[in-house]
């Protein structure tokens, strides 16, 4: 099999605050790809996060994208203020959504990519109109709202479904994965077909998160090793 392309994204909500800038360093020393930004708004998730004054606080720190996950209630009215802040990724949910199509392109007007992401009970079926428009599909494999959760099983499926869907229609949309990602799943999923790979305490919650960072990376590339 010839071996895909894996981004490696550290999920921030794991991450010591106390000691972010630090933290931030450790990942991008080991090689991580992307920043994963987790944003809530305690109404559509029942957790509280951060907005983007943080988001522009890392901005400075680091040169990796940013991929903000908006769990927020009306999304298309922070796309300015998250772009602005220095997010080149910004995905949204549909069922906080009114007019997908319409949020997809603000995001891309502001120049950051749009994506789309799936709840666990959220059929695939949804992205029927809106997928041409998005760069990415983040399917999330825990429901939103809080980190540590345990991954749901048939996430695995749901991506091999999405990915038949992409190559079907011949598009070159990326498959991110948000939810329990660690050593022991990690080359299942990418083998699936997802691309990005959102971990939080298996990297944060390692006492080496450098070399967490390559460790997942290779557990995503074993099943591909010749």
């Amino acid at each position: 099999m010839t071996e895909p392309r894996v981004d490696i994204a550290p999920s921030i909500l794991s991450a010591d605050f106390a000691r972010l800038a630090e933290q931030i360093q450790m990942v991008e020393e080991g090689g991580a790809d992307i920043l994963h930004v987790d944003v809530m708004d305690g109404h559509f998730v029942p957790n509280l996060t951060l907005g983007p004054p943080v988001v522009r606080s890392i901005r400075k720190v680091t040169k990796l994208p940013l991929d903000c996950h908006l769990m927020i209630e009306f999304p298309e009215r922070s796309i300015d203020a998250f772009a602005e802040a220095g997010a080149n990724m910004i995905s949204f949910h549909p069922e906080a959504c009114v007019h997908m199509h319409r949020t997809a392109a603000a995001i891309r007007h502001v120049g950051a990519s749009p994506g789309i992401v799936l709840n666990p009970a959220t059929p695939i079926g949804v992205l029927d109109e809106i997928i041409t428009e998005v760069d990415y599909v983040l399917i999330m494999s825990v429901n939103p709202g809080f980190g540590g959760q345990k991954f749901i099983e048939r996430s695995v499926d749901k991506v091999r479904r999405l990915r038949d869907m992409i190559r079907n229609r011949g598009l070159g949309v990326r498959i991110e994965i948000d939810g329990g990602i660690g050593m022991e799943n990690v080359g299942e999923v990418v083998s699936a077909g997802a691309e990005m790979l959102v971990a939080g305490s298996s990297i944060f919650g390692d006492p080496d998160p450098t070399g967490a960072v390559g460790r997942l990376r290779r557990a995503a590339l074993a099943p591909f090793a010749v």
